[in-house]
């Protein structure tokens, strides 16, 4: 297994831990569904990363668990996951090595995606304020990994603590109107939850990938 679907592997098992919390949020603005999606998406991201072969690319790794987590789930928000897993891993093409702006291509593109299958925009109090925050911090962040996760992660937490107090205006939150002020999305905290999966994953003094020569 190369670094990596290594990496991958790790954040993707920590991530059902987080399934009563998510569940929970959900049920302040949704259907409560979240816990269970997640869960069950990254136990089928991680068994697809697994039977890859150890040359696989960054895009193959991406497509692969983006695949596997809308399959085990019938959502909107598995789909679109794996919408923007796609998109990205088209991006990506061939590159060998998943680093800084590899990182920021997938973000760009995942963003993308999720823009246009979801019909909705940044400040909408969904999954994409996270994303779109975090992608700005990594533009401006330090060049190690353990570094530029730290600022995306905080990024994305100050944006979804601040969205909070307004009312949603996408899916099911926006249904209830003024009663989703007061609760943080449960998508963007999903994804907040994946940084610090990986974040936690990153060896203690990893440099960003080096490039190899052309």
């Amino acid at each position: 297994m190369n670094a990596t679907a290594a990496l991958l592997q790790q954040a993707l098992t920590q991530l059902p831990g987080h399934a009563d919390e998510l569940r929970d949020l959900d049920a302040h603005l949704g259907d409560g569904d979240l816990g269970i999606t997640v869960s069950s998406g990254a136990d089928a991201a991680r068994a697809a990363v697994a039977g890859l072969p150890d040359d696989a690319t960054p895009a193959a790794l991406i497509r692969a668990a983006g695949a596997a987590f809308g399959r085990a789930n019938p959502s909107t928000f598995a789909a679109l996951v794996h919408g923007a897993a796609n998109a990205a891993a088209a991006a990506l093409g061939d590159a060998p090595e998943l680093g800084r702006a590899e990182a920021e291509l997938v973000l760009t593109e995942a963003i993308a995606s999720i823009a246009k299958r979801g019909r909705s925009a940044r400040g909408d109090k969904t999954v994409l304020d996270a994303l779109s925050a975090s992608l700005d911090a990594l533009r401006s962040a330090p060049s190690d990994p353990a570094s530029a996760l730290a600022r995306m992660i905080e990024a994305a937490r100050a944006d979804t603590e601040r969205l909070a107090a307004n009312q949603s205006q996408k899916g099911r939150a926006a249904w209830i109107r003024e009663r989703s002020v007061g609760h943080p999305d449960a998508g963007s905290i999903a994804y907040i939850r994946f940084l610090q999966a990986l974040h936690h994953a990153v060896p203690a003094g990893a440099a960003e990938t080096e490039r190899r020569p052309s």
